[in-house]
């Protein structure tokens, strides 16, 4: 029995001593933890075409806010996840959410477009602990179809932040301004280190070897060697990569192209997280009868559906909402679908570096919205560039995947501690 199939069956059945968290509550604290850097990224949307305003700046210099984003969030995972491997999964957490908080408050007062970016890369570093950690800790606890079952809830729970922040972030927007869209962020801040302090139990022993040049250059060394584990991050990154290469475009295509206001463009980007949320909810339903692994060619073929609407509808039409936000919601569904599955498979070789695995999926995953957002600025005109950078992130992921399946099952690894 292989991978694919083992997250799909009952777990075996042996002595497992009581997790030190239950399901529920490392689904609730990973999900807080996941989505504190997506809704960081789609808090700000909105106000991408009143801030080159505000700064008598260009968009380009606007969407570079986006970009040193997404680089501070991938590579600073690369750093995060092997420290909270050697220091500990709290420490580390309240360490990189110090360094969010303190950019969200120079974001807050920054004078000009330059402090901005220095602020909004900041943001991104402190952020990335989120993701890194929330899936070091699930690996920590649970495996299998367990993990698999919590890899789901984390994405329910991470849909909900980003439905909620674009709207939030357009009526603040309208309301009290674009500055008071980073005093919500400081506030978040606070509560995530709250929750880091009195909700997060340690679940990894303090083992500062781990984190030896060394010891890192190993741990690292085994997942680029890894073809099931490098292919499992690049399904990921085709598919949630592409959520963070829209959140680039998106903007500049509903407000400007379509002519939304903030407030209905936080309304309309509704659309796209209850897809994914629709898609995370059937997925949870099937698993009890499927499976993880099994959903996940399902899924693919939404991504792919979704991929060749935005590609020929786009550019046979001028854009309206539904052409540009049916597509994308069909692509979201499928993400939902794949997801659970793919973190799971692509984690579970690897238990005594969680963190280092975590944070090259994660990488993977961030580094897919930065090469894309890169294009797609490259490209110039927003609407080719969503009908043309999508699809290939699409095709990506469907052949990274076709390749994955047919990869025979790494042998299994046993703690030791």
């Amino acid at each position: 029995m292989n991978m694919r199939s083992e997250i799909t069956a009952a777990e075996p059945v042996e002595a497992v001593p009581e997790p030190i968290m239950s399901e529920r509550r490392v689904s609730l604290i990973g999900g807080l933890l996941v989505a504190i850097g997506p809704i960081s990224l789609a808090l700000f949307t909105p106000a991408m075409p009143e801030i080159v305003q505000a700064f008598g700046t260009t968009e380009a210099a606007v969407k570079m806010t986006l970009s040193l984003y997404f680089g501070g969030f991938a590579f600073a995972q690369l750093v995060c996840g092997p420290l909270s491997d050697g220091f500990g999964r709290r420490p580390i957490t309240l360490a990189f959410m110090a360094i969010y908080l303190a950019a969200s408050v120079l974001a807050l007062l920054a004078p000009n477009i330059e402090t901005l970016v220095v602020a909004r890369f900041l943001q991104g570093v402190g952020a990335a602990v989120g993701v890194s950690v929330s899936r070091a800790v699930v690996r920590d606890v649970f495996t299998h179809e367990r993990s698999a079952r919590i890899m789901n809830m984390i994405g329910i729970l991470l849909a909900l932040g980003p439905a909620i922040a674009p709207t939030l972030g357009g009526l603040t927007m309208e309301f009290f301004g674009w500055h008071a869209i980073f005093i919500v962020m400081v506030l978040l801040g606070i509560v995530v280190m709250l929750v880091t302090v009195f909700a997060l139990r340690e679940t990894v022993t303090r083992d500062l070897s781990r984190i030896r040049p060394r010891a890192l250059v190993t741990s690292y060394g085994s997942l680029f060697h890894s073809p099931y584990f490098i292919l499992c991050c690049l399904v990921i990154a085709g598919t949630t990569g592409a959520i963070y290469t829209q959140a680039t475009v998106l903007a500049f295509i509903l407000m400007e192209r379509v002519g939304l206001t903030p407030t209905q463009f936080g309304i309309g980007m509704l659309m796209q997280t209850a897809s994914f949320m629709a898609g995370a909810i059937a997925t949870r339903r099937l698993m009890r009868h499927h499976g993880a692994a099994r959903l996940v060619p399902v899924g693919l073929v939404f991504v792919a559906i979704g991929s060749i609407l935005l590609a020929v509808l786009l550019r046979m039409h001028e854009p309206t909402f539904l052409l540009v936000m049916g597509p994308v919601g069909v692509y979201a569904f499928g993400i939902a679908m794949v997801t659970p599955a793919m973190m799971t498979a692509g984690l579970a070789p690897f238990p005594k570096n969680a963190g280092a695995a975590s944070a090259m999926m994660g990488f993977f995953q961030m580094g897919a919205g930065l090469v894309g957002g890169t294009a797609s600025a490259m490209i110039g005109d927003p609407v080719t560039a969503l009908a043309t950078v999508i699809p290939i992130m699409g095709l990506i992921a469907i052949l990274s995947w076709l390749i994955w399946r047919r990869l025979p099952e790494p042998l299994p690894v046993v703690r030791s501690n």
